[in-house]
C-alpha cells in the first residue's frame, strides 16, 4: 500500500472485526508519504495480529511478493488498504478451503462502491460479470476475456502461491498473469457466492492510470499465455468479429508470428473483404478453415453468447475449439 490514509482506518477495523481471529495482518507501507506509517504503527500497537513491512518505494508486485514471504499462514489472501473485508470474509474462504481441497485459488463476490462507482458503467459491468463467474469452469471459460476475479477478493493456499514463483515483475497486470499461470499449471479456481468485499473505485486507481493494466498490456500476455500453453503450432486461427477487438487481435497476433487465416462476420457489408490481408467469411463458412481454434472477439457477454450458440451448431466445440477474448 501506498499513501491510502484516507481510507487505512476502515480497512484496519474490517480486519480487526473478522469472525475467524486466528490471523495475521501483514501490511506493507511502499514509501506513503501521507500518515499512513503512523496508522499502522498504532494499529500493530493496539494488535499483535497486525505486522508492519517498511518498504522504500519498489512498486506492487514487489510490495505483494514481501507480503507473502514473511505471511506464516496456511492461506494467504490479498487485500487493498482502501477497501473492506465483510465480517465473514476470512472464516468463509478459510471454510471452503479446508472442505474442498480441489480448490487452490478462491475469490468471492464483490460490491464497488466509492465516488465514481455511480458514473462508472464500465467498471459496474466489469464487477456484474465477474460476480456471475463462480464455479471453476464458468471461470476458466472466460479466462481470455478479462481477470476473472477481483484480485482483492482473492484467498490461495501458501504453497500453491509459492509453487507458482509468486507474482512476476514485467509491464503488465501482475494479477491476470498469476491466473494465467495458474491455469497452465492446472490449478483450480472458484468464489464464495457471498459478497465479502466492499471494493473500492477511486478516479486514481492503478488500472485507470498505470499502463500496466491498459487493454493493450492484457492483449499481449494473453497472446504469449495462448500461443505457449495452449495453441498447437501450425493451428490456424480465425477470429470472430471484424470491429475493433477483433482487429485488434488479429494486429498483434501478427506481431506475434501468428498472422489469422480469417476473420468471420454477421455483418453482410464486411463479408467477402479482405481486412488485414485475410478473407472475412459468413458464418455458415466458419468451419471450413479446418483444425482452426477460434477467438470470439467481441465485446459483451450476448455477443459472446450468441457466437459461441452459432459455433456450436456447426461442431466448433467451446474451449477446444473456440475462445471467447477481449
Amino acid at each position: 500500500m501506498k499513501d491510502a490514509g484516507a481510507f487505512l482506518q476502515e480497512c484496519l477495523l474490517s480486519l480487526a472485526g473478522q469472525r475467524l481471529a486466528d490471523h495475521e495482518v501483514v501490511a506493507v507501507d511502499d514509501g506513503s508519504a501521507d500518515g499512513s506509517r503512523d496508522i499502522l504503527a498504532r494499529a500493530a500497537r493496539a494488535d499483535p495480529r497486525v505486522r508492519v513491512i517498511a518498504s522504500p518505494g519498489r512498486g506492487l508486485v514487489e510490495a505483494l511478493n514481501a507480503a507473502t514471504v514473511v505471511a506464516c499462514g496456511e492461506f494467504v489472501a490479498r487485500m487493498d488498504a482502501d477497501d473492506i473485508a465483510h465480517p465473514d470474509r476470512l472464516a468463509a474462504q478459510v471454510e471452503r478451503l479446508l472442505a474442498d481441497p480441489a480448490v487452490d485459488i478462491l475469490g468471492s463476490r464483490v460490491r464497488l462502491f466509492g465516488e465514481p462507482a455511480n458514473g462508472n458503467a464500465g467498471m459496474q459491468a466489469y464487477v456484474a460479470w465477474t460476480n456471475s463467474l463462480v464455479n471453476h469452469d464458468d471461470i476458466v471459460r472466460d479466462l481470455w476475456v478479462e481477470s476473472p476475479l477481483a484480485h482483492p477478493s482473492v484467498m490461495m493456499r501458501a504453497g500453491v502461491f509459492r509453487s507458482l514463483g509468486g507474482y512476476r515483475s514485467f509491464h503488465g497486470p501482475e494479477d491476470y498473469d498469476l491466473w494465467l499461470r495458474a491455469h497452465a499449471a492446472g490449478l483450480r479456481f472458484a468464489k464464495c457466492e457471498a459478497v465479502l468485499l466492499d471494493w473500492r473505485d477511486a478516479a486514481g486507481r492503478l488500472s485507470r492510470t498505470d499502463p500496466r493494466y491498459a487493454a493493450q498490456a492484457f492483449r499481449a500476455l494473453k497472446i504469449e499465455a495462448l500461443l505457449s500453453n495452449f495453441v498447437a503450432a501450425g493451428r490456424p486461427l480465425v477470429v470472430w468479429g471484424a470491429g475493433p477487438i477483433g482487429k485488434a487481435w488479429s494486429r498483434d497476433l501478427a506481431a506475434a508470428g501468428r498472422p489469422i487465416a480469417a476473420f468471420v462476420e454477421v455483418d453482410p457489408d464486411k463479408v467477402g473483404q479482405r481486412i488485414h490481408g485475410v478473407p472475412v467469411l459468413p458464418v455458415e463458412r466458419a468451419g471450413s478453415v479446418a483444425g482452426a481454434l477460434h477467438l470470439a472477439a467481441v465485446s459483451g457477454i450476448q455477443a459472446r453468447g450468441r457466437i459461441r450458440a452459432a459455433a456450436g451448431l456447426l461442431g466448433i466445440v467451446d474451449g477446444r475449439d473456440l475462445l471467447a477474448v477481449a
